[in-house]
């Protein structure tokens, strides 16, 4: 199964210049204490913008190209989500928006950091989704250099 993971501003805002917008200590350590011991698939941009390979997950990354690095390459998106999407085990989508925006009809539950600023600048976006179509849960709340934000799950009915 399909989980999406990502942190948000009010406007979809997930980054710029390949980088994230909102770095929050506390959603750096949900995102590593949700994602640990799992499958995580990212596209190339999200790959290069890591400082490291992530430890103590599996690091799969899709692109046209092969490389040095991830733990798999995926060359073809539609055969992956195929073999994959009626597994048991969770997959993690962790970025970008060219692959939030594929695998949104596909995932079971999302993981969204819903931060309470937006980015001008921002130069990639979380795809619009029907939150109806979610039961959605509150996870916690928080706030961080003057940002306030909430860690939200949202289950498909």
């Amino acid at each position: 199964m399909f989980t999406i993971i990502a942190a948000i501003g009010k406007n979809n805002e997930l980054g710029k210049n390949n980088q994230l917008i909102f770095h929050l200590k506390e959603d750096m350590q949900f995102f590593r204490a949700k994602t640990t011991g799992h499958k995580v698939v990212m596209g190339h941009k999200t790959w290069d913008s890591l400082p490291k390979k992530l430890p103590g997950r599996e690091n799969i990354v899709v692109s046209r190209h092969d490389f040095e690095g991830p733990d798999l390459i995926v060359h073809d998106l539609k055969q992956f989500i195929s073999e994959n999407k009626d597994t048991d085990e969770e997959i993690f989508i962790i970025g970008g928006g060219t692959l939030y925006f594929a695998f949104l009809p596909f995932a079971k539950t999302l993981y969204l950091t819903e931060v309470d600023a937006s980015d001008e600048k921002a130069s990639t976006f979380f795809p619009e989704f029907d939150h109806k179509k979610y039961h959605t849960e509150i996870i916690k709340k928080g706030s961080e250099n003057g940002l306030n934000y909430a860690f939200k799950k949202y289950v498909k009915k």
